[in-house]
């Protein structure tokens, strides 16, 4: 079975029916401009040696050879053979904020929505490291425990919306100790082993009103835990959506009548990630600041998870880009004007006398 390598990159292949649509407009425009000067019936006398099929063809041949140049450069592969590996990685707990707040449209969709893609994104970087998932609001409670499947990861995080937990609030604490649970920490059943191969990465808009987060990461650190924090929001004040169904009626309202405000709190944040001893980034519609914290896991200690199967994939860019290189020099062993000595059209009305 064929996949490629790098599949964002087949995106470019859009632009092909673009250009193509771009230069029959073109060429259209160009025989309009031409009719206003001469008859088309005289076409052929003014440029005795214009051809009709030469350019498209010249044009057709680039298309093609782009084309094949695209799927070069996303390195269609195919499995050859299944190989025996060692499976290694790291433990990473992430602790998502599902309270009210992060309904919150500062940045687009949402600030849950914009989590759950930061969430993908950070599964796609990172390689066979193992992931709990943690919801939190009030309260905390561990929706996925550690597993190598990426695949029941997504499907969980799907799950996810602002339903999850009844009691409102932002317990960050109170996640952050249930993410060192999943490790095995305080489990009389596991003999807990103190490394520098686990993470928490608490993902929220830092409006912690519940308990002492700093306290929490405190502790994480000095088992050995990174504690790595994103935020999610603008840090000026925005409305928090109110939804009946699919349907917005409005905004939170506190008791007064006054629309009730969230903003992202970087000072809280910022203060969690030094306790735990990682780092604060910030998520924006553009960047989810991912790559920052996946070059810190990396750098942390590997566990071994035992043996698995892997696919070993063999790269077969060789043969777009080969096509794309005789696309391309045909391109340029053909002119525009037709050849006076070796005329196609002449040479067939020939054969059609004699």
């Amino acid at each position: 079975m064929i996949h490629f390598e790098h599949p964002q990159i087949l995106w470019a292949l859009l632009l092909i029916p673009l250009f193509v649509g771009l230069w029959i407009w073109l060429l259209l425009r160009g025989k309009e401009r031409l009719a206003q000067f001469a008859d088309r019936n005289m076409f052929g006398r003014l440029i005795p040696d214009a051809s009709r099929w030469r350019p498209s063809l010249k044009f057709g041949l680039i298309m093609l050879g782009a084309a094949f140049l695209i799927l070069a450069l996303a390195n269609p592969q195919e499995g050859s053979k299944m190989v025996k590996g060692e499976r290694i990685g790291s433990d990473i707990a992430i602790c998502l904020d599902v309270s009210n707040s992060m309904m919150a449209e500062d940045i687009q969709p949402n600030r849950l929505e914009r989590s759950k893609r930061t969430i993908n994104n950070l599964l796609s970087a990172l390689g066979s490291d193992r992931i709990a998932l943690v919801v939190f609001a009030g309260s905390s409670y561990v929706q996925m425990p550690l597993t190598n499947d990426y695949s029941a990861v997504k499907l969980f995080l799907d799950q996810i919306d602002c339903k999850l937990i009844s009691t409102q609030g932002t317990a960050i604490g109170d996640a952050i100790e249930k993410a060192m649970e999943t490790f095995g920490y305080g489990d009389p059943d596991r003999e807990w082993v103190k490394n520098q191969g686990r993470a928490i990465i608490v993902i929220s808009d830092g409006e912690n009103f519940e308990d002492d987060a700093q306290a929490a990461a405190r502790k994480a650190a000095s088992e050995g835990i990174l504690v790595c924090t994103i935020g999610m929001g603008l840090t000026e004040g925005t409305p928090i959506p109110e939804y009946r169904g699919n349907l917005r009626v409005g905004y939170k309202r506190d008791i007064n009548g006054n629309t009730v405000t969230t903003h992202l709190d970087e000072a809280t944040l910022t203060s969690i990630a030094h306790a735990g001893k990682g780092i604060y980034v910030r998520a924006t519609n553009i960047n989810s600041g991912v790559q920052e914290i996946v070059r810190l896991i990396e750098g942390l200690e590997k566990d071994h998870y035992g043996e698995a199967m892997f696919s070993e994939y063999e790269s077969r860019y060789q043969y777009p880009l080969v096509a794309a290189i005789v696309c391309l020099l045909a391109e340029l062993l053909i002119f525009e004007r037709r050849n006076k000595k070796i005329n196609l059209d002449k040479i067939l009305r020939n054969r059609k006398s004699n």
